[in-house]
């Protein structure tokens, strides 16, 4: 089995050139890369925010011991941020929003390394498989040309197919890079809406617009 699959790998790559063995290498970088991250989202708790979630909900309500007991069970990357934050709740310093904000930058950039290589191999390597379908055709004709008066279409043919080859390899590349980063995106925005959302809470929570207006009646 292992042979088999060994020698049709040789035979695309011997036909392709060696545009196809640069696009067979890219996509086992793009594979490596894609696995990588899905690790980092994980190890980092991406979209796990349960116990960070009741945290925020318990201090909006003023229940400030069940919001650092739920803060304490948290596993999630942004914990340290919302802990950060409602150390600085009470400071009254019109940065601490804008510091908090940056720290949570920091930890978005992070995961989000490794998302431009997945983009740029979703833009050239169609590019990458056209060029090597355009040097196939060159070739193609090439060989017509100099089979002179004697022309078989199979030649014209065979050529034209083992360019366009290298068309396909590379929308195979690029389609499931390009999939793959919008799913990253998608869930790096969800990120980045439950995190702003958190921090606006801890620093302007419901029961202290309450308490202001208890005062103010």
């Amino acid at each position: 089995m292992m042979e088999q699959l060994r020698s049709s790998l040789g035979n695309i790559l011997d036909l392709g050139g060696p545009v196809v063995a640069i696009l067979a290498l890219v996509s086992v970088l793009t594979l490596a890369l894609i696995f990588y991250k899905l690790w980092q989202f994980h190890a980092a708790g991406v979209g796990r925010h349960r116990a960070l979630s009741a945290a925020i909900s318990a201090w909006d309500e003023g229940a400030r011991p069940q919001a650092a007991r739920h803060l304490a069970e948290s596993t999630s990357y942004l914990a340290p941020v919302i802990e950060q934050a409602i150390g600085q709740a009470d400071s009254g310093n019109a940065l601490v929003s804008q510091r908090l904000d940056a720290e949570a930058e920091a930890r978005f950039a992070r995961l989000e390394s490794g998302f431009k290589v997945l983009d740029v191999v979703a833009q050239l390597a169609p590019l990458l498989g056209l060029f090597g379908t355009v040097l196939g055709m060159i070739e193609a004709f090439r060989t017509l040309q100099d089979a002179g008066s004697a022309v078989d279409p199979s030649l014209l043919a065979g050529g034209i197919w083992v360019a366009l080859l290298t068309t396909a390899a590379g929308l195979v590349v690029a389609m499931p890079a390009a999939l793959v980063l919008s799913w990253f995106e998608g869930r790096m925005h969800r990120e980045r809406v439950f995190a702003e959302r958190g921090l606006r809470t801890i620093l302007a929570p419901t029961t202290a617009k309450q308490d202001t207006q208890v005062h103010a009646a």
